[in-house]
């Protein structure tokens, strides 16, 4: 049987608390930290065939596993007032530290102590994670189990993973970018909970204007930069399908992407700062890295009151997009909008290796479209044999059809221009003269190039 984290303490591990106790714990269950920990604890749990408990480095309580068959009913004094303070108190966990537990790097047998209100002996895992311990699982000793048992090494490998979490978690700015990422990956029907862990971690910034900022793709083993004003919260997230693909790696869309969430004095207000955060961001990346990753912003408003913004105009932004609902539950959407505007600064060179999704133009409406076919009328000239073709086409449309300039900007003669967008029609039937046709070509070309075809 599985329990929710919030009831054991460092003389607890392996009981069942009373009701009231038990209720009392729950309180203490921390919504950043249960999920993935809870697992792992499990995990120990199941192998060891006894209850566990996790507590961090200063004894708070992360999570706990009963496991069926063991006595769970005995309650000691110390596991009760833990309980009921949500802590340890001081002279308890000196008396555990005194066993050595703060260097140990394997299992560390600690025997009852009735005189001190611990009726039940321990085994501790120290979870360590490069020469730090971070946190503490504890196994309720029956006898039955040792330091010397053969599952030993599994769980104590078990307990690093854990250290190694724990770890990444005490890093300045843990706190809000573990909750960024649970918000930002969260299905629909989490993100209520998500909101508010991010509102709790953030307190009031999170009220305020903020920049997404999306920078793909980010190396598989490189970490987040940590966190620095005016960056709130800075997470490495999952490859997900969107639109564009970056140069020189057709995958792109599927490796991770890095998510920085940066404080804006004004949602209408040029966001220099989401750019520098970017930048930043990119200069850390080794040289072939650097030079294929991207940058999307997107600005969100904040919430009602939290938004130092003039009332006029509240929902459009610099350039005259609408921004995302207020506050944190709308940041997922200018996730999806950040990604989308580095996608499109793979492929479009005027957008420049930074891209402002309001400042997208018709790509805004591309990149909410999903990936399909191109057209059948056009799908002929996005043969490579026809590449030359496509790209007279699309900087022609570019231009708004100016000659001159397009001729120029491709670096040849207008009777060449005439001659290739002739060819055009020819191999598509559409006439650069109606306007219906020339929409088409031009989104069709966008299109393809967006989604990697050609």
């Amino acid at each position: 049987m599985r329990r929710r984290p919030g009831g054991d303490t460092p003389a607890t591990r392996g009981g069942t608390p009373r009701a009231r106790t038990e209720t009392a714990a729950r309180h203490v269950s921390d919504p950043l930290r249960d999920e993935d920990h809870q697992a792992l604890v499990d995990e120990i749990s199941r192998l060891l065939r006894t209850p566990a408990t996790l507590e961090a480095r200063d004894f708070s309580l992360i999570a706990f596993a009963s496991h069926s068959g063991v006595d769970e009913t005995v309650v000691d004094p110390v596991r009760t007032r833990t309980i009921l303070s949500r802590s340890s108190p001081a002279g308890v966990r000196r008396w555990f530290e005194g066993f050595g537990i703060t260097r140990a790097t394997g299992p560390v047998r600690i025997p009852a102590e009735p005189a001190a209100g611990v009726t039940t002996g321990r085994i501790c895992l120290p979870a360590r994670h490069r020469g730090v311990v971070h946190g503490y699982v504890w196994l309720l000793d029956d006898g039955s189990l040792s330091p010397e048992d053969p599952r030993m090494p599994e769980a104590m490998a078990i307990a690093g993973r854990i250290g190694a979490s724990l770890g990444a978690r005490a890093r300045p700015g843990a706190r809000p970018s573990e909750a960024l990422r649970r918000l930002l990956t969260a299905p629909p029907a989490a993100r209520p909970g998500a909101v508010g862990a991010v509102s709790q971690a953030l307190g009031a910034a999170a009220d305020g204007p903020v920049a997404l900022v999306a920078v793909r793709p980010w190396p598989v083993d490189a970490e987040a930069p940590p966190p620095a004003p005016p960056v709130l919260a800075a997470t490495v997230l999952p490859g997900t399908a969107h639109a564009g693909r970056l140069p020189g790696d057709a995958d792109a869309g599927t490796r991770p992407a890095l998510a920085l969430l940066v404080r804006l004095r004004d949602h209408r207000a040029e966001p220099s700062a989401a750019r520098e955060a970017a930048e930043a961001a990119m200069a850390r990346l080794p040289g072939p890295a650097r030079g294929t990753a991207r940058a999307g912003i997107a600005i969100c408003r904040g919430a009602p009151g939290g938004d130092p913004s003039p009332a006029r105009a509240p929902e459009v932004d610099t350039h005259g997009a609408e921004a995302e609902p207020g506050g944190p539950a709308g940041w997922p959407v200018g996730w999806r909008r950040a990604l989308a505007a580095a996608g499109v600064a793979a492929v479009e060179p005027r957008a420049g290796r930074i891209a402002e999704w309001s400042a997208l133009g018709a790509h805004r409406l591309l990149t909410s479209l999903p990936a399909a076919p191109p057209d059948p009328a056009v799908r002929v000239l996005l043969r490579p044999a026809h590449r030359e073709l496509a790209r007279t086409a699309e900087v022609w449309l570019d231009l708004a059809g100016r000659a001159g300039e397009t001729a120029r900007e491709l670096g040849i003669h207008r009777q060449t221009l005439y001659y290739r967008l002739a060819r055009v029609e020819d191999l598509t039937g559409l006439r650069m003269a109606d306007g219906r046709d020339r929409l088409l070509l031009h989104m069709a070309l966008k299109a393809a190039r967006l989604h990697g075809i050609d």
